[in-house]
């Protein structure tokens, strides 16, 4: 590679492993192209993306950085998926992949600019989505509001109930 272009190649690696809020590294030795490109459009619905990168030009890239420990992983064939917008969906999806597929392993990863060894990256991937989190803070919330509702309803619901009893009795 001509040196102009090896130092795009590591700028771009950089600037995509600064923007990603997840970056996992793993060796892909034996997947088929037909295994990559489908593990490449499961991410992409994901806003996730699976690169094969050279590992002496992310070497460079990440050397400035945070991150010089990982240097020590990136031996042999290495790809790296980046997740630019939720770290929980594309570790799963990429977790999901790796379950059904026993070619491809984890290596580590970077989670929100800091590194994670395969077995945090494990539990990241076995965590719920973004939303249903939302989902499931939301109905916490909303659960004693409900409860006040249904307390508060209690004596005109009562009155109520009185007001036709006494009603009924009367036309009774």
């Amino acid at each position: 590679m001509v040196r102009a272009e090896s130092i795009e190649a590591v700028s771009q690696i950089k600037e995509k492993i600064d923007r990603a809020v997840v970056s996992i590294f793993t060796d892909f030795r034996g997947l088929t192209v037909s295994e990559l490109t489908d593990l490449r459009k499961k991410l992409r619905k994901e806003e996730a993306e699976y690169r094969v990168v050279k590992n002496t030009l992310t070497k460079r890239a990440i050397a400035d950085g945070d991150f010089a420990d990982i240097a020590k992983v990136l031996e042999g064939p290495t790809a790296v998926m980046l997740g630019y917008k939720d770290p929980v969906t594309p570790t799963k999806v990429l977790f999901d992949f790796a379950k059904g597929n026993e070619k491809i392993k984890i290596k580590a990863g970077i989670i929100e600019k800091k590194i994670a060894d395969p077995a945090t990256l494990k539990a990241l991937s076995n965590l719920p989505s973004r939303e249903i989190l939302l989902a499931k803070v939301a109905s916490a919330i909303q659960a004693p509001i409900f409860g006040l509702v249904y307390v508060l309803s209690a004596p005109i619901r009562e009155l109520v109930y009185v007001l036709q009893a006494i009603s009924k009795k009367k036309e009774g």
